[in-house]
C-alpha cells in the first residue's frame, strides 16, 4: 500500500526550517506556558435554532424540510441569478429541487432518502457549482469499492477528477477529489494545503457514522474541516436529522438544512422462502400490507406449528440445517430466479467465506450467459489482468473466479484484490452477470441496483452475538432490488431456516431506521495524530463531538427536573406544615431502618450454608446487583427475574458483576479488604434483543429465590439456548400473571433453615 507520508506529498506546503528537535523543544516550551498561565475558561455553545418542518405533497411523493441557524444568523443578500450550475434531461423530484436550492445559497444540506432515490443528483450539483465557481470539492464515502464507482461516474460527467483511496491515486490535483474519509481525515491531521482550497465536501452515506469501528472517523473529519466549508450530506432515513443538523450548525456556526422524503421510486415485494420447504410465500405485496396468514404458513412449513414453541417444549427446537440442505435451498431458490427472470439479482451474506461457498455451489448449474457473452467476460478479464504479475495471476481467487464470471456469477466481498473488485462491479453494472454473491458491504451506497435481493440468512454476527437484522440493516440491503425506470417492482426473498414471530417480522419489515447515535471514542490513534497537527487541541476535538453533542441535549432536562425537586423541598420545609414534614422524616428513617435490617437477613440467608444446596441449575432469582458491588457513588441495578446457571468459586482476577450484566466491579483503594466472595452464581438475564445474557454476581445479589425451576440447556453458548430460557422465563411469569399470583418463593425459615433466633441476633459478617 502507498505510503501515506508519499501519499499526500503533492499537498504539503514548503519545508519547515526548523529541525525535530526544534520543533520539539517548541513544543515543550508552549506546554510550559500554559501550565503556567492560567487557562481560560471554555467559550459557550452557540445557540441554534431549529424551524418547524414544512411538509409538502407532491404528486404524492411526501418531502418534509426544515433547518437549523445560529442564533445571529443573517439571511445572505440576494443574488443577482445565475444559470444552473447543472441541468439534466428529466424533471427533478421536489426534494432534489429544494437540496439544489440549499447549494444555490451556498448553505449546508442533509438529503436523506431511500436507496436508488436519486440523491446523487444533490452531490453532483455541489460538485457543478464548486467547478463553476473555480472552487475544490471533496466526494468521501465510507469504502473503496464507492470510491471506484462515483470516481467512473463522475469522470464521464466532469473533466476534472481525481481518486485517492489508498490502494490507487489518480491525478491528486484534480478540482474535483473522490476519497475515502480516512484519507481526507489523514489530510486534515498533516494540514494539507488541499483542504484550505476545498469549498464543498459531499458525505456519502453520512449514516455510517454510527459505526462502532470507524464512525470516529467522520466526525473527526467534519469537526476539524474549516468552518468555510459547505457540507452535503447524503443519507438513507435518518430519525434523529434534526438533532444531527443542529450539531452541525454549532459545530460550524453555519445554517444546515434538512431535506427528507418516504417516496420509494420502485415498490417492493417481499417473500418468505422456508428452509426445507416448497414455493415462496408471500409476506408484503406491493401496498406494504403484511399477510399474515402466508407467514403463518411459512413458518409451518418449518414444522411444529407457525408459533415459536412455549416453556415446556422449549428444548425441542429444530437445529440449524446442514450444508448440504442450505445449497438445497440456494439451489432452489436460483431455480425460482432464473424460472420467473428475476436476474439480476444480488445474494447476500454476512462473511466472505459463505459468499464463496454460495457461488462455487452453482458451478454445475446451467449458465445464466449465453456463449457471446462468455466470451466478452473472459476478454475483459483479462485485459484488466493484463498488469498483474505472474504469481497474482495464479492467485486461486483470480483462477477461481474467471469460470463463475462467464457463467454469470459473480463475488463481491473485501477480500478480493482491488481489480479483480472493480472488474466484477463493471461486469455487474453492464448486465453480464446475473448472480452477484456479495456481502452487505455491496449495499453501502453502490449505485448498482438489481431486480432481485437475496437474504441468504436473517441473523448476523455483531462481533458479540448473533442477532436479527436490524430494520435500518435490512432497508438498506434490501433497498437494492427494483431499478428505477427499468423494473415495475423489486423482489426480495428471505431464506428463514429458524422460526420467527410475526411481530419480529413486522419490526424489521417495518421498523424505524436506526438513529444516527455517535460512536465517537478517544484513540491512541487520534492523540498521537494530533500532536502533529500546530495548535491542536483534543479537548475540543472531544467537546465537539456529537457524542458529547448528544449528552449534554438531555442535560437542560435533567438540571430543570433538579430545581423543581428542590423548590418542593424548600416550599415543604419552609411554608408546610412542620408536623407532616416531621412525619415525613420519621418515616423516612424507618423505611432506611427496615431496608437495613432487610439487607442483614438478606446476607445471613445468602450464607453458603444456607442457599448452596438450592442453586440448581434453572432456578428462577430476582437478580439485583447490590450498590456495594457497583462503581462508587452507582445505586443497585435491578436486573431482573433469572435463572440459576450454577454456583462456583470466583476465580482470580474476575470482577462481579460481569460487565454484561450492566455492573462493574469498583476498584480497591488502598487499606481496602478484597471484597471477593467465597462463592459467586453465574445467571442468566433478560437482555433487550428478546435473548438473554449470563452475568456473574455474589449470593447476596440473589434478593429472592424461587421455588419454580425451568428447563436448562446443558450448552449455552449459542443464543438460541439462551433465547430459549428466556422464553421459558417470560412463560413462568406469564402464567402467574394470569392467575394474579406471585411467583412462589422460598421461605427463609422453612426452606433455609434460618431459625427465628439466628435472624434477630445474627450479624451480617461472614463470607457472602
Amino acid at each position: 500500500m502507498t505510503d501515506i507520508d508519499e501519499l499526500f506529498g503533492a499537498f504539503d506546503e514548503a519545508p519547515a526550517t526548523q529541525t525535530p528537535d526544534e520543533r520539539g523543544a517548541a513544543r515543550k516550551r508552549s506546554r510550559s506556558e500554559d501550565d503556567g498561565a492560567e487557562r481560560a475558561p471554555p467559550q459557550p455553545r452557540p445557540a441554534v435554532r431549529v424551524t418547524d418542518p414544512v411538509k409538502e405533497d407532491e404528486r404524492g411523493r411526501n418531502v418534509t424540510s426544515f433547518a437549523a441557524y445560529p442564533a445571529d444568523y443573517a439571511a445572505p443578500a440576494p443574488r443577482p441569478p445565475r444559470p444552473a450550475a447543472r441541468t439534466w434531461p428529466f424533471e427533478l423530484d421536489g426534494f432534489q429541487r429544494r437540496a439544489v436550492a440549499c447549494i444555490d445559497k451556498t448553505e449546508s444540506v442533509l438529503v436523506s432518502a431511500h436507496t436508488s432515490a436519486g440523491k446523487t443528483v444533490c452531490a453532483e450539483y455541489a460538485i457543478a457549482t464548486a467547478l463553476r465557481d473555480g472552487q475544490r470539492v471533496v466526494y468521501t464515502s465510507p469504502i473503496k469499492a464507492l470510491s471506484n464507482q462515483k470516481f467512473r461516474d463522475l469522470q464521464e460527467i466532469f473533466s476534472d477528477v481525481g481518486l485517492m483511496t489508498g490502494d490507487i491515486t489518480i491525478n491528486p490535483q484534480a478540482s474535483c477529489l473522490v476519497m475515502t474519509t480516512e484519507i481526507l481525515r489523514s489530510m486534515l491531521y498533516r494540514g494539507s494545503e488541499l483542504v484550505r482550497e476545498v469549498k464543498w465536501v459531499v458525505y456519502d452515506e453520512i449514516h455510517y457514522m454510527r459505526d462502532r469501528e470507524r464512525g470516529v472517523v467522520w466526525e473527526e473529519s467534519i469537526i476539524l474541516l474549516p468552518h468555510t466549508v459547505r457540507f452535503v450530506f447524503l443519507s438513507a432515513t435518518i430519525p434523529n436529522a434534526r438533532e444531527f443538523a443542529a450539531w452541525i450548525c454549532q459545530t460550524h456556526r453555519q445554517a444546515c438544512h434538512v431535506v427528507y422524503t418516504d417516496y420509494r421510486p420502485t415498490p417492493l415485494v417481499h417473500y418468505v422462502f422456508a428452509s426445507g420447504g416448497e414455493g415462496l410465500h408471500l409476506v408484503v405485496d406491493e401496498a406494504g400490507a403484511f399477510r399474515e396468514a402466508n407467514f403463518e404458513t411459512a413458518m409451518a412449513c418449518l414444522g411444529g406449528g407457525a408459533t415459536a414453541p412455549d416453556a415446556d417444549d422449549a428444548g425441542k427446537r429444530r437445529r440449524r440445517p446442514s450444508g448440504r440442505q442450505a445449497e438445497t435451498d440456494l439451489k432452489r431458490i436460483v431455480g425460482v430466479v432464473r424460472q420467473q427472470q428475476w436476474q439480476p439479482a444480488i445474494v447476500f451474506a454476512f462473511s466472505k467465506a459463505q459468499c464463496e461457498r454460495n457461488a462455487v455451489a452453482l458451478k454445475d448449474e446451467p449458465s445464466f450467459n449465453a456463449p457471446d457473452e462468455a466470451d466478452v467476460v473472459e476478454k475483459v478479464y483479462a485485459s484488466a489482468l493484463e498488469a498483474l504479475s505472474d504469481d497474482d495471476k495464479a492467485l486461486p481467487q483470480v483462477t477461481t473466479l474467471l469460470p463463475l464470471l462467464k457463467r454469470g456469477i459473480g463475488i463481491h466481498h473485501g477480500g478480493l484484490l482491488p481489480i479483480v473488485k472493480e472488474v466484477v462491479e463493471i461486469l455487474f453494472q453492464e448486465g453480464f452477470l446475473k448472480l452477484l454473491f456479495a456481502t452487505e458491504t455491496f449495499a453501502i451506497g453502490i449505485n448498482m441496483p438489481a431486480r432481485t435481493v437475496v437474504f441468504t440468512e436473517t441473523r448476523k454476527f455483531d462481533g458479540a452475538d448473533f442477532r436479527w437484522l436490524t430494520a435500518g440493516e435490512y432497508i438498506q440491503m434490501s433497498g437494492r432490488a427494483g431499478r428505477r425506470g427499468k423494473d415495475d417492482k423489486g423482489i426480495v426473498l428471505q431464506v428463514l431456516d429458524e422460526k420467527m414471530e410475526p411481530a419480529v417480522a413486522k419490526g424489521i419489515l417495518y421498523g424505524e431506521a436506526d438513529r444516527l447515535d455517535s460512536s465517537y471514542h478517544v484513540t491512541y490513534n487520534m492523540l498521537l495524530n494530533l500532536l502533529r497537527v500546530e495548535g491542536a487541541d483534543p479537548d475540543y476535538l472531544v467537546r465537539s463531538s456529537f457524542h458529547q453533542y448528544q449528552q449534554e441535549a438531555d442535560a437542560p432536562a435533567l438540571v430543570a427536573e433538579a430545581t423543581a425537586l428542590e423548590a418542593q423541598a424548600e416550599a415543604l420545609g419552609e411554608g408546610g406544615d412542620v408536623a407532616d414534614a416531621a412525619a415525613t422524616k420519621a418515616h423516612v428513617a424507618a423505611r432506611r431502618r427496615l431496608a437495613a435490617a432487610e439487607a442483614d437477613v438478606l446476607a445471613l440467608s445468602r450464607k453458603p450454608a444456607h442457599c448452596l444446596p438450592w442453586l440448581q441449575p434453572g432456578r428462577l432469582a430476582t437478580v439485583v446487583a447490590p450498590a456495594d458491588w457497583a462503581p462508587t457513588g452507582a445505586a443497585a441495578t435491578a436486573l431482573g427475574l433469572g435463572v440459576v446457571v450454577a454456583a462456583r468459586k470466583p476465580r482470580e482476577g474476575e470482577a462481579f458483576a460481569s460487565v454484561d450484566a450492566g455492573v462493574a466491579c469498583r476498584a480497591l483503594a488502598p487499606g481496602d479488604a478484597d471484597p471477593r466472595p467465597a462463592h459467586v452464581v453465574d445467571v442468566l438475564v433478560a437482555d433487550d434483543d428478546g435473548g438473554a445474557k449470563l452475568a456473574c454476581v455474589p449470593l447476596v445479589a440473589l434478593a429472592a429465590l424461587s421455588a419454580v425451576r425451568v428447563f436448562m440447556p446443558p450448552d449455552l453458548r449459542r443464543p438460541e439456548a439462551r433465547a430459549r430460557v428466556r422464553r421459558a422465563v417470560d412463560e413462568v411469569a406469564r402464567r402467574f400473571a394470569e392467575r394474579r399470583e406471585a411467583v412462589p418463593e422460598l421461605d427463609d425459615a422453612r426452606d433455609l433453615g434460618l431459625d427465628g433466633k439466628e435472624a434477630a441476633y445474627g450479624e451480617a459478617a461472614g463470607p457472602r
